[in-house]
């Protein structure tokens, strides 16, 4: 069994589009076994809340994950490789550990946890290469989750007021960092600009200083 988890959040699963498995024998690069990992986010209170005692699970029968299973004869070391999430390109993260894999002695519960560090985040306006009148505000939205799927809102769980949620604005002799605000939809922050005329590039991105977990997205515009 191969999980794939974010980083101080839950499991990568279905909801997000799952994690790329990809098990390989570490000296010839054989894939021995590949797929997506499917179910649920898991258990909030399980994952999130409640101490940890040793052995002590914290994955059920739903929670996403990948079964794999290798035909191989003899001990086997391997390299276990997990991205994530795969549908995001712009987020995706490649975690990796290694192993030995005996015949016959399964691996599951909670199986092999590949921790997945960041946030996703989707530069929802402007759109890319948008041209955009200068005598107007641009407005900068983002949709920022964690790499599960999970909320980013404002006295959640992962309560954004932890977090630094920032675009950058620069072009040739221009800078300016302005802070994005929540919007009234969750996980969706918003800030304003004034532009001169010119080609900008925009990098939005979310860091918390207590994990470090650090998401970004980038784009560029165009202000006639």
């Amino acid at each position: 069994m191969v999980r794939a988890k974010a980083k101080d959040a839950k499991f990568i699963g279905t909801s997000i589009g799952g994690a790329k498995v990809i098990i390989r024998e570490v000296l010839t690069k054989k894939i021995l076994s590949e797929g997506v990992t499917s179910g649920s986010t898991g258990n909030s209170e399980k994952i999130m809340k409640q101490p940890r005692l040793r052995y002590q699970k914290i994955s059920d029968n739903n929670t996403a994950g990948f079964l794999a299973k290798l035909d191989i004869s003899e001990p086997t070391f391997v390299e276990i490789e997990a991205y994530a999430p795969i549908n995001k390109k712009q987020a995706a993260i490649k975690s990796t550990t290694q192993l030995w894999v005996m015949p016959g002695k399964d691996i599951m519960g909670d199986g092999v946890i590949l921790e997945i560090p960041g946030f996703v985040i989707d530069i929802l306006s402007p759109q890319t290469h948008e041209r955009i009148p200068g005598e107007i505000s641009t407005e900068i939205k983002a949709n920022i989750v964690m790499m599960c799927g999970c909320p980013v809102e404002e006295g959640g769980l992962w309560d954004a007021n932890d977090f630094e949620i920032n675009a950058v604005v620069e072009s040739e002799g221009f800078f300016k960092e302005i802070e994005l605000k929540q919007t009234e939809k969750s996980s969706t922050f918003s800030g304003n600009i004034d532009l001169q005329k010119g080609n900008y590039s925009i990098t939005v991105y979310a860091f918390d200083a207590k994990t470090g977990n650090t998401g970004v997205d980038k784009t560029n515009i165009i202000i006639n």
